[in-house]
C-alpha cells in the first residue's frame, strides 16, 4: 500500500470532495488549533509515565523476591509468572514492529520515488493502487533517493548496530522504556527546530506515541490487572497486609487507571475529528478509574478468598460474554478479521474490570448497561464473601470491607460524572475541512470558506471520518441537494469556481476513514506509516491524506482500488 505518483498533476476532480454524508450534530463545530506543538505538559507527562512503569515493574519483583526469602514459593512463582508471561508477550510484539519498520523493503524505494516525483514540476498526486510496477522504474531514473541498503559499508554498519541495539533491549525486557524515551527525543526535537523538521519530528513523536500506548495498555491488563487481583486475594486471606504487598498492589492500580487514561488521550490527539483531551481531564479520568478498578478488583478478591473455583468460572464467564457483545457491536480497529477478533478478545479482558469505548456515536446506552451489570455483580461477589466468610474475619472487618468496596465505586461513580459533565472534551472538529450538514445549501459548498475538502489532512495527520455501507447507502438514496458536493443536473456548474489547492503533495489512501475510537489506518498500517514519514520528510510542504470516501457507484468504478 506504499504511495506512488500517477505521473500526472493534480486534476480538478481529484481536488473535489467526495459526496460522503457526515453525520449532523446541533452542537456548532469547534475548532482544534492548527499547529499543534510539543509542551513542557508534554515532556513530563512521559516522565511520569516512565516512573509508573517503573513503579510497577519494580514492586512486583521486589515483592517476588520477599515471597521467595519468606519460603512461600507458591505465592512467588504466581507472582513471576504474572510480570514475566505479560511482558514477553509485549516484548515480541514490540521487535515484530521494531523489525516491520527498519527492514529494507521494495516499499520505502518505491516511496522514494515518489518523493523524487512529487518534487518535479507537475507531478503532485500519490495513490495507494499499483506502487510496485511503475514505482520501480520512476527509482532508477530519478537516481537522488536511493532505497535502503545502496548506502554502501557504513550504512550497513550502522543499520547492524541497530538491530543489535534493539535485539539487546528487548531481551532485558526494556522496549518501553526505549520507546518513552525515544518519544520524549522526538518531542524535544520537533519542539527545537522549525518547519519542515518540526513536522517531521513531531509526526514520528506521534507514531511511537501511539505505539508505546497500545503496548502498555496491553501489558496493564495482562500484568497489573491479575496481579492487583492475586495481591489483595493473598492478603484477605492471610488477613494482614505486608508493606510490599500493599505498595505492589497500588502500584498496579495506578498502573491501569493510567493506561487507560494515557491510551485515551494519544487516541484523541491523533484524531482531527475530536478535540484534544486536557491535563486535567485526564487527571479526573485517572481518579475515575482509580476508584472504579480499585472496588472491582477488591470484590474479585473477597470473592476469591472463598470461592477460588467458582471465581475463575465467573471470570471466564463474564469475559465471554463481553467478547460477544463486543463482537455483535461490529467494531473496526484491525486491518482484517483475525486482528479483529483477537482485538476483540482483548477489550473482552479490559471489560472484566473496567469500561473502555470501542464505538462511535453515543455511548450513554452502552455505558449504562455496563455500569449497571458492574454493579449487580460487585454486589453479588461482596455479598457471597460477607455470608460465606471464614471464622478468622470479624464482623467488623466484614462490615469495614464492604463500606470500602461501596465507596470506592461511589467515589469512581462521582469523577466519571464530573468528566462527562464538565471536562469531557465535547463535539466535533472541523480542522482542514468543514462537516457537511444536511440543512447545508448548495451555494455555501461554492463559497471560498468551504473549499478546503474534508477528506484531505495536514500534520499532524487529519482525515475525515469512515463512511459505513449504510450510511453510504442512505447517501443514494437522498435527493441530490443533500451533502452537495458536485452540481445537480440542470444546474450550474459550480467546479469552476473551485480553485484546485497546489501546496504540496496528496496522499491517497484506498480504504474508507475508520470511525473514532479506532485509530486512524496510517497509526495502525506500519507501510502507510513508512510511506508518509519518506514522503513528509522530502517534500517542502505537509502532505495531504486523502481517504477514499465515495458516494456513487459511478464515483466507485472511476476510483483507483486495490482491495
Amino acid at each position: 500500500m506504499a504511495a506512488k505518483s500517477d505521473g500526472a498533476p493534480v486534476s480538478l476532480r481529484n481536488e473535489i470532495p467526495p459526496e460522503c454524508p457526515s453525520r449532523s450534530d446541533p452542537r456548532p463545530p469547534q475548532r482544534r488549533p492548527n499547529e499543534q506543538r510539543y509542551s513542557l505538559q508534554d515532556c513530563c507527562w512521559t516522565l511520569c509515565a516512565l516512573l509508573v512503569f517503573f513503579s510497577d515493574g519494580a514492586s512486583d519483583l521486589w515483592l517476588a523476591a520477599d515471597y521467595y526469602l519468606r519460603r512461600d514459593y507458591w505465592f512467588f512463582a504466581l507472582t513471576l509468572v504474572f510480570v514475566i508471561v505479560p511482558s514477553v508477550v509485549v516484548q515480541v510484539l514490540s521487535f515484530r514492529w521494531f523489525a516491520y519498520d527498519f527492514a529494507e523493503t521494495v516499499e520505502s524505494g518505491t516511496a522514494a520515488a515518489a518523493v523524487v516525483a512529487a518534487s518535479g514540476a507537475e507531478e503532485r498526486d500519490f495513490s495507494t493502487k499499483d506502487s510496485g510496477e511503475r514505482g520501480a522504474g520512476r527509482t532508477a531514473a530519478a537516481g537522488v533517493l536511493p532505497g535502503p541498503g545502496t548506502g554502501g559499508g557504513a550504512r550497513g554498519c550502522c543499520r547492524a548496530f541497530m538491530w543489535l541495539f534493539q535485539a539487546i533491549i528487548h531481551i532485558f525486557q526494556l522496549a518501553q522504556v526505549w520507546r518513552y524515551v525515544h518519544a520524549l527525543y522526538l518531542g524535544v526535537q520537533s519542539r527545537w527546530h522549525g518547519d519542515p523538521e518540526r513536522r517531521h519530528y513531531y509526526w514520528r513523536m506521534m507514531f511511537e506515541s501511539a505505539d508505546i500506548s497500545m503496548l502498555r495498555l496491553l501489558e496493564s491488563f495482562l500484568k497489573s490487572a491479575p496481579q492487583l487481583v492475586l495481591q489483595l486475594s493473598i492478603m484477605i486471606q492471610a488477613s494482614q497486609v505486608l508493606p510490599l504487598q500493599g505498595l505492589s498492589a497500588s502500584a498496579s492500580l495506578i498502573s491501569l487507571a493510567w493506561m487507560i487514561s494515557s491510551y485515551q488521550k494519544v487516541l484523541r490527539d491523533s484524531r482531527d475529528d475530536k478535540l484534544p483531551m486536557t491535563y486535567k481531564a485526564v487527571i479526573v479520568q485517572i481518579l475515575w478509574h482509580l476508584f472504579t478498578i480499585g472496588a472491582r478488583t477488591l470484590a474479585f478478591a473477597l470473592f476469591a478468598s472463598v470461592f477460588q473455583l467458582y471465581f475463575g468460572i465467573f471470570i471466564v464467564a463474564h469475559w465471554c460474554i463481553m467478547t460477544f457483545w463486543i463482537i455483535q457491536g461490529e467494531t473496526d480497529f484491525c486491518m482484517s478479521k483475525w486482528e479483529e477478533i483477537i482485538y476483540n478478545m482483548m477489550v473482552g479482558i479490559v471489560y472484566v474490570f473496567c469500561w473502555f469505548s470501542v464505538r462511535e456515536g453515543r455511548t450513554r446506552c452502552r455505558m449504562l448497561i455496563y455500569s449497571l451489570t458492574v454493579f449487580i455483580e460487585n454486589v453479588a461477589l461482596t455479598t457471597a464473601w460477607y455470608l460465606y466468610r471464614g471464622p478468622r474475619s470479624s464482623d467488623f472487618y466484614a462490615v469495614i470491607m464492604v463500606c470500602v468496596v461501596a465507596s470506592s465505586y461511589a467515589l469512581g461513580t462521582f469523577f466519571m460524572f464530573v468528566y462527562y459533565c464538565l471536562l469531557h472534551p465535547d463535539g466535533s472538529v472541523s480542522g482542514w475541512g468543514y462537516i457537511v450538514e444536511k440543512e447545508v445549501p448548495l451555494e455555501s459548498l461554492a463559497s471560498p470558506a468551504s473549499s478546503l475538502p474534508p477528506d484531505l489532512v495536514s500534520s499532524p495527520p487529519r482525515t475525515l471520518q469512515r463512511t459505513k455501507g449504510s450510511d453510504r447507502e442512505q447517501g443514494l438514496g437522498v435527493d441530490g441537494d443533500v451533502f452537495q458536493v458536485r452540481p445537480p443536473r440542470g444546474a450550474q456548474a459550480l467546479v469552476p469556481n473551485l480553485t484546485p489547492r497546489t501546496e504540496g503533495p496528496v496522499i491517497r489512501i484506498d480504504l474508507p476513514r475508520k470511525k473514532y475510537p479506532a485509530w486512524d489506518a496510517h497509526y495502525i498500517d506500519r507501510r502507510l506509516r513508512k510511506t508518509i514519514l519518506v514522503l513528509e520528510s522530502a517534500a517542502p510542504v505537509t502532505p495531504r491524506i486523502q481517504y477514499r470516501c465515495l458516494g456513487t457507484p459511478k464515483e466507485v468504478m472511476e476510483y483507483e482500488t486495490t482491495v
